[in-house]
């Protein structure tokens, strides 16, 4: 580079000129390890009255890999005429998110180093072309997680890749490799926590495929406690397992297949004969996922637990967004501490979920409660038992048809006030309260329902119209 200032060039040229060459003479692989601008957060989504706009947010100059998404390294650049140390501070916080324990700062003069894995020298200058070999950082990475050399297949299995360039995100990354570095060390009670809506099935189906095809894991059990779940799941994220998996019918577990995908009321019930995982040995499955494990699954008596007694000797995962922690139920004390934690708070932060905010609304009966009048009929003219109902009750032992219409009206009042076209959810008790709800909300506006029908649907379990238009609703685009 004689007869060329290094001063006057930009951060770009920097990378292109001086550290990448660098890199790249230590051996690394341009196609296979290395990955410049690589964003790791969309930016908080920030709303003012109704509109929205984005944080705007610094993609990591370069990431090293072992290979791809088995990071290793964090390279951050500075134009020449800073400090070579001074991109560090950003270089570790993008370190913390990738979980990696090497930052290397530059300015084109030479790195400082910042190495985790060596407390006794924890940051020292080294030369361009003193740059570290893609095998002495693997190694120097291996020996600080403690990893045997029986490990080293599992965890450097590679992710299932659909061609597409989708990649995980980085919290995806976090959870998918803690949890296969885990079963490779032999844990076999593993907890994830991922909030809602940040993609815990595509995190199972990387964990359980990694794990499958490192042949660590040949026959799995993926259980759900609702039918919309399991179908969603073999049709979408699941999909590339093809052949090898089944979906749990008739209350038959069909040993051929090696991914099993249940519905758990379809492999147990009170009844002996209901009992369908009996079917197979308790050694049969080798890796159970258990998706939402909060639903009651930790309690002593669930019928997931007694599943999960019976295929003791299995590595079981369970994933949750809401880790259920009382006198009674414990998922910790089961599964034991998280791996790994994405919190909502987290998801908000990085902008891969929508802020929210709580629009509250008390009604009287439910403040209150409500007591029939002596000798009050109901609409079938059957007398109403005298006491006082409350939350527990309504929609369960006791319906208020104004209640209902109530609820309707202040969903629609505010969706006009605000968009009538936003998406929307109401949860209803079961599906007769959703069929109730349903009609409310089609009287209350027949303009919406007019120009499509489907502009209110109920989705359950046992209507095919309505689970039709899921994928719909999923779909942002749409």
């Amino acid at each position: 580079m004689a007869g060329v200032n290094k001063t006057h060039l930009t951060e770009t040229d920097i990378i292109s000129k001086f550290i990448l060459p660098a890199v790249k003479a230590a051996g690394w692989d341009d196609l296979a390890q290395i990955r410049q601008e690589v964003k790791l957060r969309d930016g908080k989504i920030v709303v003012r009255g109704k509109l929205a706009s984005r944080i705007k947010v610094k993609s990591a100059d370069i990431v090293l890999y072992h290979k791809p998404n088995l990071p290793l390294a964090v390279i951050e650049a500075k134009a020449n005429k800073h400090a070579i140390s001074k991109g560090m501070q950003q270089g570790l916080d993008y370190a913390s998110l990738l979980d990696v324990p090497f930052v290397f700062a530059s300015n084109g003069d030479g790195f400082i180093f910042h190495d985790k894995t060596n407390p006794q020298q924890l940051e020292s200058e080294i030369a361009l072309n003193d740059f570290p070999t893609p095998e002495q950082l693997w190694q120097k990475y291996c020996d600080w997680k403690g990893f045997t050399q029986e490990q080293l297949p599992v965890i450097s299995q590679d992710y299932y890749d659909d061609g597409s360039g989708k990649s995980p995100r980085y919290y995806q990354m976090q959870a998918i490799n803690r949890t296969v570095d885990a079963v490779s060390a032999g844990k076999n009670r593993i907890l994830l926590v991922m909030a809602t809506g940040t993609g815990k099935t595509y995190t199972a189906f990387q964990i359980i495929w990694r794990l499958w095809k490192a042949k660590n894991k040949k026959r799995v059990l993926f259980l759900a406690d609702r039918n919309i779940l399991v179908d969603q799941t073999k049709r979408n994220d699941f999909q590339p397992f093809g052949n090898a998996m089944t979906k749990v019918t008739g209350r038959t577990i069909d040993p051929a297949y090696e991914v099993h995908l249940a519905l758990y009321q379809a492999i147990t019930g009170p009844e002996e004969h209901q009992k369908a995982y009996k079917q197979v040995a308790a050694d049969f499955f080798d890796l159970i996922v258990i998706d939402e494990c909060h639903r009651g699954s930790a309690s002593e008596d669930s019928a997931w637990r007694e599943i999960l007694e019976y295929f003791g000797s299995a590595t079981q995962i369970g994933l949750t967004a809401t880790p259920k922690e009382t006198e009674e139920v414990s998922n910790i004390d089961y599964f034991g501490e998280p791996v790994y934690t994405y919190s909502l708070k987290e998801g908000i932060e990085d902008g891969f979920l929508a802020p929210y905010k709580v629009v509250r609304v008390d009604i009287d009966v439910d403040v209150q409660g409500w007591r029939p009048v002596k000798g009050q009929l109901d609409k079938y003219g059957e007398e109403i038992e005298d006491r006082i109902y409350n939350l527990k009750d309504f929609d369960r032992t006791l319906v208020i048809d104004e209640r209902t219409m109530l609820v309707a009206q202040t969903i629609t009042d505010y969706l006009k006030r605000t968009n009538p076209m936003d998406k929307t959810i109401v949860f209803c008790n079961d599906i007769d309260h959703a069929d109730r709800m349903r009609h409310a909300l089609v009287v209350l506006n027949p303009e919406e329902v007019l120009k499509n029908e489907k502009y209110v649907m109920k989705i359950t379990g046992d209507d095919d119209s309505g689970k039709a238009q899921l994928d719909n609703f999923i779909n942002p685009k749409r």
